[in-house]
């Protein structure tokens, strides 16, 4: 690949997805399009650069943007963000929401799937405290192909062995064959949509609780403080914000600030502070 069509490409995905492509990774630009250009009837990722540049469909550059993403991504993943929410975050709720009884969650570059269907699956577990409440999940990527697989809630035996507690397997889930599929209570519980993050989520809505983690970490900085301060724009000032283990707002935004004692929440600067009270 000659530094120009590194640059072309780089570029594009930059300025359609916000991913941050270096030299050093490079190879992978040759290792995801390749069953691109196969699948365009295209010999090779030369030809393929070629039609990018004369080509402007834009189901092709669907494509070429998709294959880029990384959809890393498992159940109850690290845990403790999903501790937090069970033990703090929605105990806080449940108490500040207690007069609408309505609670938002948006889960941001959902991927595949885990990460909304872990947030059901505890809330169904809490049904019993939520009997007449409204609890909305909206879960969006990128990703079209990837929103496709998170519908259909159908996993592999190594999916489901990655984090998911066998009891919640056995019940919530179906063996279908060698794979297994998610109950229809659980699946329903979730509304899927397609969005890109350097759009604003304003006709989203506004959310209770944003969960946006392990997908700055494929952003510059700009683009990270520009996500950040759309998220603080749907928020409401008691709000809270999940980031990766690896992300952090400092130095980046001064929208959020770390809830104090809990690593990876964040809330609104000059918000509401009664989480803190809950912990403290």
């Amino acid at each position: 690949m000659n530094v120009n069509d590194f640059e072309f490409i780089a570029q594009l995905l930059y300025q359609r997805s916000g991913l941050v492509i270096t030299q050093e990774k490079a190879y992978l630009l040759e290792s995801r399009l390749n069953p691109v250009a196969r699948k365009w009837s295209l010999d090779g990722f030369d030809p393929l650069i070629a039609a990018l540049r004369s080509n402007k469909d834009e189901r092709l550059l669907v494509d070429v943007t998709e294959a880029m993403t990384t959809n890393e991504s498992f159940f109850f993943r690290d845990n403790r963000p999903f501790d937090q929410f069970r033990e703090i975050v929605l105990p806080h709720l449940l108490e500040a929401r207690a007069a609408r009884k309505q609670i938002r969650i948006w889960s941001a570059a959902c991927s595949s799937g885990q990460e909304p269907y872990t947030l059901a699956m505890i809330l169904k577990e809490q049904a019993a405290k939520l009997s007449g409440w409204k609890i909305e999940i909206v879960a969006t990527d990128l990703s079209t192909e990837i929103l496709n697989k998170a519908k259909e809630g159908l996993y592999s035996q190594f999916e489901v062995q990655r984090g998911l507690p066998i009891q919640l397997l056995m019940k919530y889930f179906t063996q279908e064959g060698e794979k297994w599929r998610i109950s229809e209570e659980i699946r329903k519980m979730i509304s899927y949509r397609p969005f890109n993050l350097l759009e604003s989520p304003a006709a989203l809505g506004t959310f209770d609780v944003v969960f946006c983690r392990n997908v700055l970490i494929y952003f510059d900085q700009t683009t990270k403080g520009q996500v950040l301060s759309r998220i603080a724009q749907i928020m409401p000032a008691d709000g809270y914000l999940y980031l990766g283990g690896a992300e952090t707002v400092l130095g980046i935004s001064e929208s959020f600030e770390v809830v104090p004692g809990q690593r990876g929440i964040y809330r609104l600067t000059n918000g509401n502070a009664n989480l803190d009270r809950k912990v403290g």
